[in-house]
Protein backbone atom coordinates (compact mmCIF):
# COMPACT_ATOMS: atom_id res chain seq x y z
CA UNK A 1 0.00 0.00 0.00
CA UNK A 2 1.16 3.35 -0.87
CA UNK A 3 1.86 6.33 1.56
CA UNK A 4 1.78 9.94 0.41
CA UNK A 5 3.93 12.65 2.68
CA UNK A 6 3.37 16.12 2.59
CA UNK A 7 5.49 18.48 3.78
CA UNK A 8 9.05 17.09 3.07
CA UNK A 9 9.22 19.85 -0.27
CA UNK A 10 12.81 20.44 -0.63
CA UNK A 11 13.24 16.51 -0.41
CA UNK A 12 11.17 15.17 -2.49
CA UNK A 13 11.66 18.32 -5.45
CA UNK A 14 15.61 17.68 -4.96
CA UNK A 15 14.88 13.71 -5.94
CA UNK A 16 12.26 14.36 -8.82
CA UNK A 17 14.85 16.62 -10.52
CA UNK A 18 17.21 14.30 -10.84
CA UNK A 19 15.30 12.06 -12.28
CA UNK A 20 13.19 14.63 -14.60
CA UNK A 21 15.36 15.20 -18.27
CA UNK A 22 16.25 19.15 -18.38
CA UNK A 23 15.89 20.00 -14.68
CA UNK A 24 19.35 19.84 -13.85
CA UNK A 25 18.26 23.67 -11.79
CA UNK A 26 15.23 22.38 -9.65
CA UNK A 27 12.22 23.71 -9.14
CA UNK A 28 12.98 27.05 -7.17
CA UNK A 29 9.95 27.83 -4.65
CA UNK A 30 7.56 24.37 -4.32
CA UNK A 31 4.96 21.89 -2.98
CA UNK A 32 5.27 18.80 -3.80
CA UNK A 33 3.49 15.50 -2.89
CA UNK A 34 5.93 12.10 -1.89
CA UNK A 35 5.13 8.21 -3.19
CA UNK A 36 6.33 6.02 0.22
CA UNK A 37 6.12 2.36 -0.81
CA UNK A 38 5.11 -0.14 1.93
CA UNK A 39 9.23 -0.38 3.03
CA UNK A 40 9.08 3.67 3.71
CA UNK A 41 11.12 4.45 0.60
CA UNK A 42 10.51 7.34 -1.67
CA UNK A 43 9.49 5.68 -4.95
CA UNK A 44 8.35 8.67 -6.89
CA UNK A 45 7.05 12.60 -6.38
CA UNK A 46 5.00 14.84 -7.44
CA UNK A 47 5.88 18.94 -7.35
CA UNK A 48 3.92 21.68 -8.36
CA UNK A 49 5.82 24.59 -9.36
CA UNK A 50 5.68 28.47 -11.24
CA UNK A 51 2.18 28.67 -9.78
CA UNK A 52 0.43 31.84 -10.26
CA UNK A 53 -2.55 31.93 -8.60
CA UNK A 54 -3.50 35.29 -10.36
CA UNK A 55 -4.33 33.38 -13.40
CA UNK A 56 -5.07 29.86 -11.53
CA UNK A 57 -2.13 28.36 -13.38
CA UNK A 58 0.72 25.89 -11.89
CA UNK A 59 2.95 23.63 -13.37
CA UNK A 60 3.43 19.69 -12.11
CA UNK A 61 6.33 17.39 -12.70
CA UNK A 62 6.49 14.14 -11.52
CA UNK A 63 9.21 11.30 -11.47
CA UNK A 64 9.16 7.75 -9.91
CA UNK A 65 12.14 4.99 -9.51
CA UNK A 66 12.13 2.63 -12.20
CA UNK A 67 9.85 -0.44 -12.33
CA UNK A 68 7.98 1.00 -9.62
CA UNK A 69 4.18 0.69 -9.78
CA UNK A 70 2.84 3.77 -8.09
CA UNK A 71 1.08 5.93 -10.47
CA UNK A 72 -2.08 4.46 -9.10
CA UNK A 73 -5.87 6.01 -9.10
CA UNK A 74 -5.60 7.12 -5.74
CA UNK A 75 -2.34 9.03 -6.58
CA UNK A 76 -3.97 10.76 -9.49
CA UNK A 77 -6.77 11.75 -7.45
CA UNK A 78 -3.89 13.42 -4.77
CA UNK A 79 -2.34 15.18 -7.25
CA UNK A 80 -5.15 16.71 -8.91
CA UNK A 81 -7.16 17.33 -5.66
CA UNK A 82 -3.72 19.08 -4.93
CA UNK A 83 -4.00 21.30 -8.19
CA UNK A 84 -7.94 22.41 -8.25
CA UNK A 85 -9.20 21.47 -4.92
CA UNK A 86 -6.14 22.87 -2.41
CA UNK A 87 -5.06 25.52 -4.77
CA UNK A 88 -7.84 26.36 -6.96
CA UNK A 89 -5.94 26.61 -10.14
CA UNK A 90 -8.51 26.49 -13.02
CA UNK A 91 -5.12 24.86 -15.97
CA UNK A 92 -2.36 22.63 -15.00
CA UNK A 93 0.42 22.26 -17.66
CA UNK A 94 3.04 19.83 -18.11
CA UNK A 95 6.08 19.96 -20.37
CA UNK A 96 7.53 16.81 -21.96
CA UNK A 97 10.01 16.05 -24.32
CA UNK A 98 8.59 15.73 -27.53
CA UNK A 99 9.86 11.67 -27.80
CA UNK A 100 8.57 10.70 -25.00
CA UNK A 101 5.28 8.67 -26.14
CA UNK A 102 4.78 6.68 -22.87
CA UNK A 103 4.49 9.57 -20.50
CA UNK A 104 2.17 11.51 -24.15
CA UNK A 105 -0.02 8.59 -24.44
CA UNK A 106 -0.64 8.87 -20.50
CA UNK A 107 -1.62 12.53 -20.43
CA UNK A 108 -3.63 12.36 -23.77
CA UNK A 109 -5.46 8.94 -21.60
CA UNK A 110 -5.80 11.59 -18.90
CA UNK A 111 -7.66 14.37 -21.08
CA UNK A 112 -5.12 16.59 -21.52
CA UNK A 113 -4.67 18.99 -24.70
CA UNK A 114 -1.43 19.22 -26.31
CA UNK A 115 0.83 22.03 -28.33
CA UNK A 116 3.95 20.94 -29.28
CA UNK A 117 7.09 23.56 -28.68
CA UNK A 118 9.87 23.66 -31.41
CA UNK A 119 13.39 23.52 -29.79
CA UNK A 120 12.15 24.42 -25.92
CA UNK A 121 14.57 21.80 -24.71
CA UNK A 122 17.57 22.30 -27.36
CA UNK A 123 17.96 22.70 -31.01
CA UNK A 124 17.22 19.51 -31.47
CA UNK A 125 14.59 18.55 -28.58
CA UNK A 126 10.99 20.08 -28.97
CA UNK A 127 8.75 19.70 -26.30
CA UNK A 128 4.99 19.35 -25.54
CA UNK A 129 3.06 21.66 -23.60
CA UNK A 130 0.22 19.43 -21.85
CA UNK A 131 -2.65 21.22 -20.52
CA UNK A 132 -5.34 19.88 -18.35
CA UNK A 133 -8.49 22.03 -17.56
CA UNK A 134 -10.32 21.85 -14.41
CA UNK A 135 -13.66 21.47 -16.26
CA UNK A 136 -11.77 18.80 -18.56
CA UNK A 137 -10.19 17.00 -14.89
CA UNK A 138 -13.62 17.26 -13.23
CA UNK A 139 -15.22 15.08 -16.27
CA UNK A 140 -12.46 12.57 -16.78
CA UNK A 141 -12.83 9.05 -15.96
CA UNK A 142 -9.83 9.34 -13.75
CA UNK A 143 -11.35 11.33 -11.32
CA UNK A 144 -14.08 8.61 -9.69
CA UNK A 145 -14.49 10.47 -6.18
CA UNK A 146 -16.95 13.37 -6.72
CA UNK A 147 -15.45 14.93 -3.28
CA UNK A 148 -11.91 16.27 -3.17
CA UNK A 149 -9.46 14.22 -0.84
CA UNK A 150 -8.29 15.10 2.40
CA UNK A 151 -5.99 18.44 2.82
CA UNK A 152 -2.46 17.50 3.65
CA UNK A 153 -3.22 18.70 7.12
CA UNK A 154 -6.19 16.47 7.53
CA UNK A 155 -3.95 13.36 6.18
CA UNK A 156 -0.88 13.95 8.61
Amino acid sequence: MLRFVYGKDEVVATAVSRMVPNCERGFGKCAAIGVIDEGGALIAGIVFHNWQPWAGVIELSAAALPGKRWLTRETIRCMYSYVFDRCGCQLVISCVPANDERVLRQLAAGGYSFVRVPRLYGRERDAVLCMLTEEDWRANKFNAAKEPLATEKEAA
